[in-house]
């Protein structure tokens, strides 16, 4: 026997049926925070494919790794082709390379010094590297190596990225690296940084009897930048070419694409206002440059732009991706800059290159198309004509094509539903399903459903999107807290409708409401929606952040005054200026790792949006939130580690000199020795400071002895 419960939300009903033909239980401490299964089971897992006719799995009974034949789904032991598993590492200082079977070579001896970024040729001959900020090679069978590179020092690098550089410009996920081997693998582009104008920021250790200072070369907004050159080497050595550019010039280069034949390479330039990007064609013989692409907006162009130039291997085409239109789209353009047209066009937003079949001239991408918070994937003619969504369903899909296009395999899931496995083909019908990680008991359970649901913005512009998580045993009658999960940042929504784990049950079982939620600017509305942020950071992300949590504490299940927002560094941000600016609306918050004012942060990040301080005073004032501490009212507790070289503890500190001035009661923990991320050693005692807060502020009973 079923009963259907009706609860209205905004305008949205949900209906929660409830199965009275046997008891339902709910999950216990381990299970509500993933340590246990209960409402899924582990599945086998589908990491790629051994070739177009075979993709991989990994089994969950015995974790060994097998190709399955997609027309059969008969299965083989899968061994990884010498070739492809090779790898290089440093260890000690050295770097080694190992094949496929487990071989391992030394390359380099130099213990003292440390070698960085070990990167393999396309060949396998060879292996580029950086040792004291100078760029070197290692030839893979004779242990030769060559330098490029003898200036470096503490403030010059050769193919090692600057902080700016690294942090906002080519990305964390190159651990610093700078240097790029041509296709042909006779040559390597790498940038060289010159920081000897870039202010240094101390950062201070207490480690030890007398501590130290660690300092850091790091432009706040404002500030010289680092001066930069590209450089292109040829594998023997000789003299550096350099690319014609003026390194004085106060301007940014963006990561830089090699053409497939090796013949030239295309640099992305831009100026200091991040509103003009240009691609110039450069000789890597000579250095000359021929410019070939440029952009201008009105507010800025992203420069770390994933995908902004994709070569096609005819040696005629590139695919440009780009978001002037007010959203990311793909187009086709001659390799001397001519437009032949756009490959995609809406109010959508394109997101990967899945495959190119330059064959039949047909692109492959994701996009979020059907809907923001989901991802699908989609075929579409070079031209633009024959678009054709190949996944299915109300869900967000994560998509893994093969080699030659025919199939791919999507990790499917919604707020409701599970991840699912399914084997599909590129007409878009299903082949076989995979897996299903819902588990056999799932529905003797009961446990706090997710709904996934729009609200109206104040100026009637935007459905803004959100995720609420309702307490277990869900009654309209009572009312229960909220926590307000954000993150916040420029085109960097956290709202998606997928499986969200059990890692939010706990709280539903508490009798907590968990929401999360995205704002205008968050990328769900294109570039567009994101340029609102222009020369006024904070502004409208606390407007729409207030509209939401207002409809909130509009609903009688919600109680008034117990709405807790959190995030850390952009969201810490947030928190801190939701507790000041909009104190009326906020009552609890925890921070982590806040900016608190733009001008203590970096030029390339913050100017991007914010232009400079000299240029936009008043925008700097009103994004602080320094400038409304004497608003700040309720329970605020700031976290933030000591040695934080990305938004530095100085954040908090003029934070909580404002605070301290006003005597008002708020809670601070210092982690020492932690970075922007706090020390894994702090993660038990900060779990549990958390826990301890919402039990002491919104649920107001003593903190369980598990957590003790």
């Amino acid at each position: 026997m079923n009963t259907v419960s009706r609860v209205l939300l905004g305008a949205s009903i949900v209906f929660f049926v409830h199965d009275l033909t046997f008891a339902q239980k709910k999950l216990d401490f381990a299970q509500s925070w993933g340590q246990k299964q209960s409402l899924t089971v582990r599945t086998n897992q589908y990491p790629g494919w051994a070739d177009g006719a075979a993709y991989l799995e990994n089994d969950v009974n015995d974790s060994r790794l097998y190709q399955v034949d997609v027309k059969s789904g008969k299965r083989s032991i899968y061994t990884i082709p010498a070739k492809e598993g090779t790898v290089v590492y440093v260890e000690n200082n050295d770097i080694f390379i190992r094949n496929g079977s487990g071989t391992a070579k030394k390359l380099t001896n130099s213990p003292e010094i440390a070698e960085q970024n070990p990167t393999l040729s396309p060949d396998g001959q060879y292996v580029a590297f950086t040792r004291r900020s100078n760029l070197y090679s290692v030839e893979v069978n004779t242990g030769k190596e060559t330098q490029y590179t003898n200036d470096g020092t503490d403030v010059i690098y050769n193919g090692w990225s600057s902080w700016v550089y690294y942090e906002e410009i080519l990305g964390r996920s190159t651990n610093y690296k700078a240097f790029w081997w041509s296709p042909d693998s006779k040559k390597i582009a790498f940038m060289r940084f010159d920081d000897t104008k870039v202010p240094m920021f101390p950062i201070y250790s207490s480690k030890g009897q007398h501590g130290y200072l660690e300092e850091t070369r790091y432009p706040k907004a404002g500030d010289p930048n680092p001066e930069v050159k590209v450089g292109i080497v040829q594998l023997n050595g000789g003299k550096v070419t350099w690319a014609d550019f003026n390194e004085k010039d106060d301007q940014y280069f963006g990561q830089p694409y090699w053409a497939f034949d090796s013949k030239n390479i295309m640099v992305q330039w831009m100026n200091r206002d991040q509103n003009n990007l240009k691609f110039y064609q450069v000789d890597p013989n000579t250095g000359s440059k021929k410019e070939i692409y440029d952009e201008r907006q009105a507010s800025w162009i992203n420069l770390d732009h994933d995908e902004r130039i994709t070569y096609l291997a005819d040696n005629r085409y590139y695919i440009l991706k780009s978001d002037k239109t007010g959203w990311a789209h793909y187009y086709l353009y001659k390799l001397d800059g001519t437009l032949v047209n756009p490959i995609t066009s809406g109010d959508w937003q394109v997101t990967e290159i899945k495959r190119i079949d330059e064959k039949n001239k047909v692109l492959y991408f994701t996009a979020r198309k059907e809907n923001s918070a989901r991802f699908d994937l989609y075929r579409v003619d070079y031209s633009g004509k024959n678009l054709k969504r190949l996944t299915f369903g109300e869900y967000s899909h994560d998509v893994n094509v093969s080699p030659d296009g025919k199939y791919f395999i999507t990790r499917y899931s919604n707020v409701s539903t599970p991840d699912r496995f399914a084997l599909v083909d590129n007409q878009g019908k299903v082949v076989r399903q995979l897996a299903d990680s819902k588990a056999a008991d799932f529905s003797s359970y009961t446990y706090g459903k997710t709904e996934y649901l729009h609200i109206k913005s104040d100026d009637g512009l935007f459905d803004l999107p959100l995720t609420i998580t309702y307490p277990t045993d869900f009654d309209k009658s009572k009312t229960y807290p909220v926590v307000f999960s954000i993150y916040g940042g420029p085109d960097a929504g956290t709202v998606k409708d997928t499986w969200k784990g059990t890692g939010n049950q706990y709280w539903a079982n508490e009798g907590v409401i968990q929401v999360s939620a995205d704002h205008r600017a968050s990328g769900h509305f294109g570039k567009q929606g994101v340029a609102y942020m222009h020369r006024n950071l904070g502004h409208w992300e606390i407007i729409d952040y207030s509209t939401i949590v207002k409809w909130l504490k509009s609903q009688s299940w919600v109680a008034k005054n117990k709405v807790l927002i959190t995030g850390h560094s952009y969201g810490g941000y947030m928190t801190c200026l939701a507790m000041t600016k909009a104190a009326d609306v906020f009552d609890f918050g925890i921070a982590g790792a806040p900016v608190t004012s733009w001008e203590l942060y970096d030029t390339h990040y913050t100017e991007r949006w914010m232009d400079t301080p000299q240029d936009n005073p008043e925008g700097y004032k009103a994004g602080s939130v320094l400038t409304y501490a004497n608003n700040y009212k309720g329970v605020l507790r700031i976290m933030h580690g000591d040695m934080d070289d990305n938004v530095h503890l100085q954040n908090t500190t003029q934070l909580v000199d404002k605070l301290t001035d006003r005597s008002v009661p708020f809670e601070l923990m210092i982690y020492p020795g932690s970075r922007h991320g706090f020390d894994r050693s702090k993660s038990k005692y900060d779990f549990n400071e958390r826990a301890r807060f919402y039990y002491q502020y919104l649920l107001e009973k003593p903190l369980p002895n598990e957590f003790k």
